[in-house]
Formats: C-alpha cells, structure tokens, sequence
C-alpha cells in the first residue's frame, strides 16, 4: 500500500498524469493507451475540451486534418469518442498545485482540491497554462473567495438554502441559474444588459423562472460588497432605477477568464517567454519524465495549432513508453493493420 502524504489522502497511482483536457491533453489519451500506458487526466476547468469548450464551443474549425468543418465542441466530443477504450479517468474543477519527485522516480502530484496522483510520467498540455477567473472590482472580494465568492462549483450542496448571486450572461451563468435555483433560497441573476450570449434554450427557460417568481433578474452592475461578522450579506448594484441592495451569501462572478502559466512556473523547468523549452525527438522538458505538448511548449519552428500538439502528442508517447516500461522494447505498429491495436480500439 502506498505511503500516505501529508494531506492523509492516498495517493491515486497511474502510469501517466495528464495536465489539461483540452484536444492535445485528449489526443495523448489515445497516443498513450496505443502503447498500454493508463492515464488520468486533471483539468482546471469543471468541463472536458478546454478553450474548444470553454471559449468557443461552437466556433468553427477549419484546420483538423480529415474534418473540412467541425466546431470545438464537435471536436471535443470526436476525440472523447476515440479515446473511450483506453478509459482514462478525468479530475476537473482543480489544478495541480504541487509536483516532487519520489525516491523511487515517479512523480508526486497534489491539486488544489486535495487530490494527490503518483505517475511514471507527466504530461503538460494545459495550452497557455491555467484558465484563470477574472475578478471583479470590488473592494474585499479576495477574503471571500473559496467561502462565499465562487467561480465555478465544486459542491452544490453549498448553495442549497442559500441566497446566491450570479453575475454574468454567457453559457456559465445562465447554466448555473437553471442548476441552482431548485436548490437555492433565493437566486438573483445580475447582468449589464438584457441580452444574453447563453444558448437560446438556456436563455429561454431562465426568462420563464423570472416569469415564474423563481428567479430574479437585474440590469445593472455591482458596486459594493456588504458584510455581516465578517461573512457576505449581500451586494449593492446599480441598476437604471438607481441602486439596490441584494441579499446574497453566495456570490457567482463570471466575467470570463485569463490565461496564466501558474504553478507550472515554479517546477524548476527551463522556460522561454513563458513557455516550456522541449526538445523536437521527445516533446520531453528539461526534468526528465515530465513531457510538455501543445501550446505549452516552445522550440524553433513551433507552430500553435492543434494539428502540432497532436504530432506532439504522437513522439511523446512513443518516449514515454520507454519510461513506464523500462528494458521492454516498443514495436511500432500501424492502427490499420495491427490486429494488436485494433484490439485495444475494440475495433478487431
């Protein structure tokens, strides 16, 4: 049985840790269970897909070898569909927060969410680095965050029975109205204009909670943070009537995101402007074991495009495969006459 950490929490053992679920962190999925390398994947973002997903769900693609037009989402749900016979296991709504290398050469991960990972091999491809929420204005907001002030949802057990203020009118705040009002007190949902950048069925079934008494929805912006004993009671807002005080112990910001390289910066690996310096042979950084692949990465000639990581994601594996299985030689094969692979696609 493996040692527990100094968080108590047994660690989760797999082959290989990826960082990032986006189509890159996806395609290693499949590049590494070609070659029986078991993988486990974590993302920041409570979703599978990154950017494809998160920015542009329904945007289209045009440079995928093999599809003339597809949208991220589309994309995102392809390659989901290619990778399910290798079974990876996806973490999400948490960020990798520690990396050590052990005495016996893995590597010890631990999120901010609790979670610690053992892997062979780590494999970055979290694009620009992490999804970063963008925090409002407000005076006081940072003592709040992880108590009352939320960007995502962990838990949503810790809205029920509470007054909960959401911010915002794209895709994640109008979801997030549909999914907790059942559960909430109350549910006001704030937002600088009355048109809304949500899918239209989204948009639609909140307009009829409002209609309903269920929800409440302000035009307007928020100006002030109030508190009780030092908790979040509620927040002032101005709207075209003048300003309003919300009750609200819950708060919801979403007013997009910002791309940062976090906690990767202080992992000690060599960086150019930001990025992780790769060789081209291995998409491999300067500690070994610890892979970098897609927009992450930086060497001469790099191209940022999803069609690169995926060529990235190809060599690495094939490096990889020499790390999880050490004095074992890798025979190269073929997905369209290996009866091996097909196998393992579920495809014989």
């Amino acid at each position: 049985m493996p040692a527990e950490g100094s968080s108590g929490v047994l660690p989760i053992e797999t082959d290989a840790l990826i960082i990032g679920a986006g189509p890159v962190g996806l395609f290693a999925v499949f590049e590494l269970g070609l070659v029986d390398i078991k993988a486990h994947v974590v993302d920041i973002l409570d979703k599978i897909g990154g950017q494809c997903a998160e920015l542009y769900p329904e945007k289209p693609i045009y440079d995928i070898p093999g599809m003339p037009i597809v949208t991220g989402q589309g994309l995102t749900d392809a390659l989901l569909a290619q990778i399910k016979p290798f079974g990876a296991e996806f973490h999400l709504n948490q960020r990798i927060d520690t990396l050590a290398r052990m005495e016996d050469g893995r590597f010890r991960l631990g999120t901010d969410a609790g979670e610690q990972f053992l892997a062979k091999v780590v494999v970055i491809a979290a694009g620009g680095g992490s999804f970063t929420p963008k925090r409002p204005p407000l005076a006081g907001i940072e003592a709040h965050e992880g108590r009352s002030v939320f960007y995502s949802v962990r838990r949503m057990e810790d809205f029920r029975d509470k007054d909960v203020l959401i911010v915002g009118g794209g895709d994640s705040a109008l979801d997030w109205t549909l999914n907790l009002q059942p559960l909430a007190r109350s549910l006001t949902l704030l937002h600088r204009r009355d048109e809304f950048r949500a899918a239209p069925h989204s948009v639609e079934q909140m307009r009829a909670l409002v209609a309903a008494n269920k929800v409440k929805l302000l035009i307007g912006q928020m100006l002030a943070l109030h508190e009780e004993a030092g908790a979040l009671a509620a927040v002032s807002v101005r709207t075209k009537e003048g300003e309003t005080r919300v009750v609200a112990n819950r708060l919801m910001p979403f007013f997009g995101l910002t791309m940062k390289l976090g906690p990767v910066a202080h992992w000690g690996l060599n960086l150019y402007e930001n990025l992780i310096r790769v060789d081209t042979e291995k998409f491999e950084s300067s500690e070994p074991g610890i892979f970098a692949v897609g927009d992450i990465n930086s060497y001469p000639g790099k191209l940022k495009l999803i069609l690169s990581g995926f060529h990235e994601a190809a060599l690495m594996a094939q490096a990889a495969y020499k790390i999880v299985y050490p004095g074992k030689k890798l025979l190269f094969q073929y997905t369209t006459s290996s009866s091996s692979l097909q196998r393992k696609l579920g495809v014989s």
